[in-house]
């Protein structure tokens, strides 16, 4: 298995550039669709390499795809749909078999589904699930329970009552409203007499902290927050310790945070009280079962709604459309049970972030 990096800046010169990157990456035989050795060529298209969870899919895709004997070409869209869109002209100019993709504007990402189905090449979506549009499969974990797990958490670990923020992600793609939908829909239904502060903070961390420190400073007796990304992380804990709250769980003047994730990083602060819990988002499955269904379907496979053969759910979501959603489990310290939602404890071996 090899893998070929195609890099454009755009899609004015989409059809030079797609002959000068074979050149700049290495690589033959892709336009065919097969590679030397007669593997299937397929395009991944990645999202973005800024934070830990991306880099983590990244180094996991090229293992599964040797694994499952595919060849790939990788191209990264730095979180712009405008990329993403001159990525797949690429992809299509190269002849490849089939693609896959997380497009983070879920709304969008219409007109180049249309396109590749066009040309009758399977698309699989990782992470984010579009709007509208073909795909053969999805593959992601229910994000709606990544808001209600932390609800929960947040929810016993207050007693039912105080203030809590969530730190939003950017509301156009799909996971931060089922994230946001699922926190606040739990809360108002199990736990109403906690306030929740709503700040939109579209997966940047530095305005994540800043909106933060605004909340603290005005409502010192926050006693909780839910960030929707561990790209948050640092700039969460850096602000908690600015105010003198970045104290152990036994402290009371300790703030109790979950994250969304599960990257080494979470499940070290976990272990360390910084933090209380995460919910460990699975970056390896992700790239095992993003390439497993490119691979059949280019087999001509196909699949109904039901249990799969690896401990998850198939869903049709729409017309023809299916999900494929993980498991993503709470992982907190303790490994205990919050608000009838059993957890993980941070050190199990079975986490991915255990094993980077």
């Amino acid at each position: 298995m090899k893998t070929r990096c195609l890099r454009h800046p755009g899609l004015g010169a989409v059809t030079v550039l797609a002959v000068t990157a074979l050149s700049a990456c290495g690589g033959s035989g892709a336009d065919s669709g097969a590679g030397t050795n007669g593997a299937p060529v397929v395009g991944v298209d990645y999202p973005r390499s800024d934070t830990d969870f991306w880099t983590s899919y990244i180094k996991y895709t090229p293992e599964f795809a040797k694994e499952l004997g595919l060849r790939l070409e990788t191209t990264n869209s730095q979180n712009d749909v405008g990329n993403l869109a001159a990525n797949v002209q690429t992809f299509i100019i190269h002849g490849v078999k089939g693609v896959a993709m997380a497009p983070q504007s879920t709304g969008a990402i219409g007109p180049v589904l249309r396109q590749l189905s066009a040309q009758k090449i399977p698309v699989v979506t990782l992470d984010t699930r579009p709007d509208a549009g073909h795909v053969y499969m999805i593959v992601r974990a229910d994000n709606r329970a990544y808001g209600e797990k932390a609800c929960r958490f947040l929810g016993t670990k207050l007693g039912g009552e105080g203030k809590v923020v969530v730190l939003e992600g950017d509301l156009a793609s799909i996971n931060a409203r089922d994230r946001t939908e699922g926190f606040n829909g739990c809360m108002k239904e199990n736990y109403p007499k906690i306030k929740v502060f709503g700040e939109a903070a579209n997966w940047d961390g530095a305005v994540a902290a800043r909106k933060l420190q605004t909340d603290l400073t005005a409502n010192p007796d926050i006693k909780g927050v839910y960030m929707e990304a561990s790209s948050m992380l640092s700039g969460t804990l850096q602000v908690l310790r600015q105010q003198g709250l970045l104290v152990g769980p036994q402290d009371e003047r300790h703030v109790f945070v979950v994250s969304n994730d599960g990257i080494p990083r979470e499940l070290k602060a976990i272990a360390q009280g910084k933090i209380d819990a995460t919910v460990s988002q699975p970056a390896d499955l992700y790239a095992k079962y993003a390439l497993s269904y490119l691979k059949a379907a280019i087999e001509g496979r196909t699949f109904k709604p039901g249990r799969t053969d690896h401990a998850s759910t198939i869903i049709q979501v729409r017309g023809g459309v299916l999900e494929d959603q993980l498991s993503a489990p709470l992982v907190t310290a303790g490994g205990g049970t919050y608000g009838g939602v059993p957890s993980l404890k941070s050190d199990d071996t079975s986490l991915w972030g255990n094993n980077r």
